[in-house]
């Protein structure tokens, strides 16, 4: 037991259509982790029937059930609604499950939702005080982390403003900052990481790899194979609420991976479940993502073949300057190129209505294998993506014949060609 930080049974989660979960004042929260011991077990047996028939509910999980040892970091992938989110909420005493249980043997520091666990009227300054207090620690052991914590959220400047009048993108440095260096035994991170910039969210992955190897537990929700490939050693694969795969990483998004293929195939390439779209008033919309000339499938194409990745976007309103980014990663996750519109000094101005953005990549000969795109539109660097598609199955790049003698494993993803080969007397 000793050796185990986070054990779970049987878990499930029931949901009513259409019903909110019941509000929880800070004081309950407060009383519920003051009171509770480190070494935690949340024990929630099935409710009472209800006469509501089964149509009015829906299981968000359902008989979820592993254990993590201490040290360990731990991805957690699946499409939206498989239930990654409603895991972590229940381990971290957000939310109670309707069967099964939890055991958590250690501190808990979690970062989950935009606007969870900050009081907004408070400043920056306060809220890191008052979520160490919630964590059980002493204003001592808060006043030695505290430089700690505002140099690596850069916000500074702005440490003493109620929180209400941050951005996302602060108030998630923040967040991130007070959650991991206020000494948890257990991180738990959503996918809110993805609001911050590139530069921010390689910080928070090293600041995750540093908590594991001082010992501590990290369970990671992300939709970046990416990130998941190389941060974690083992991956959980939710499907429908239940664990569809519990292994390697690799292993996991590679089941992942052709499950989302399959899935994209059956939907006739909808975006629905590959938006983060984190800008509610996002002036431009991505419709949809295509190469060459197929809009439908993953089509198979051929090594060498020159690529066209198209988007039709939606404009809500006019809009001018704004940038497009793709990333190209390898079905493992690993990315492969980026093709940045301002490298070309490339920009979008687009009025209201539907427009076709495309890409022409010329010299890129891709090794076999499955490729996924993910897309962002910007107005700036430094600025909140409008829109943005993660990791969409694009396309299949196949050898027929372009390379005569080619290994059943291929090593790397790019393919020279036009090499001349030449021998000479010395």
């Amino acid at each position: 037991m000793g050796d185990i930080a986070i054990r779970v049974e049987n878990l499930s989660k029931r949901y009513r259509i259409g019903r909110r979960e019941p509000y929880r004042a800070l004081r309950d929260i407060l009383s519920n982790i003051v009171y509770a011991p480190f070494r935690f077990r949340s024990l929630r047996q099935s409710k009472a029937q209800s006469h509501h028939t089964a149509d009015s509910y829906i299981w968000a999980l359902k008989g979820v059930s592993f254990e993590v040892k201490h040290g360990e970091i731990i991805g957690i992938i699946g499409r939206n609604g498989a239930g990654k989110s409603t895991l972590l909420k229940i381990l971290s005493r957000i939310t109670d499950p309707t069967e099964g249980y939890a055991e958590i043997h250690g501190r808990v520091g979690s970062l989950l939702e935009v606007g969870i666990g900050f009081h907004p009227e408070l400043t920056g300054r306060e809220n890191i005080y008052l979520n160490g207090a919630i964590l059980g620690m002493k204003k001592r052991e808060i006043d030695r982390k505290f430089d700690e914590i505002v140099a690596f959220s850069e916000i500074e400047k702005f440490i003493d403003t109620p929180v209400k009048y941050y951005s996302s993108g602060m108030y998630v440095r923040l967040a991130f900052a007070v959650a991991a260096h206020l000494d948890p035994e257990i991180l738990l991170v959503d996918e809110v990481l993805a609001v911050g910039d590139a530069g921010f969210q390689k910080k928070c992955l090293g600041k995750m790899q540093g908590i594991a190897k001082e010992g501590r537990t990290v369970m990671f929700v992300s939709h970046d194979m990416g990130a998941i490939s190389s941060l974690t050693q083992k991956c959980i694969y939710l499907r429908n609420g239940q664990i569809a795969t519990f292994d390697e990483s690799k292993k996991a998004v590679k089941q992942y991976l052709t499950d989302t293929i399959e899935y994209k195939d059956k939907a006739g390439g909808s975006l629905d479940f590959y938006r983060r779209n984190f800008n509610p008033d996002s002036p431009v919309l991505i419709n949809r993502i295509w190469v060459n000339d197929y809009h439908r499938g993953i089509p198979n194409i051929p090594m060498g073949t020159s690529l066209k990745i198209s988007i039709e976007v939606n404009a809500i309103r006019e809009i001018r300057g704004a940038f497009l980014l793709f990333v190209l990663k390898r079905e493992d996750g690993e990315r492969v190129t980026f093709v940045f519109s301002w490298d070309q000094n490339f920009s979008l101005h687009l009025t209201p209505g539907r427009h076709v953005v495309t890409a022409h990549i010329k010299d890129l000969c891709l090794t076999p294998g499955i490729y996924l795109v993910s897309a962002f539109i910007n107005q700036s660097i430094q600025t909140l993506s409008y829109d943005v598609i993660i990791d969409f199955p694009l396309f299949r790049i196949v050898n027929e014949g372009q390379v005569t003698h080619w290994p059943e494993r291929p090593w790397g993803t790019v393919h020279c060609r036009d090499i001349v080969w030449e021998i000479s007397e010395v």
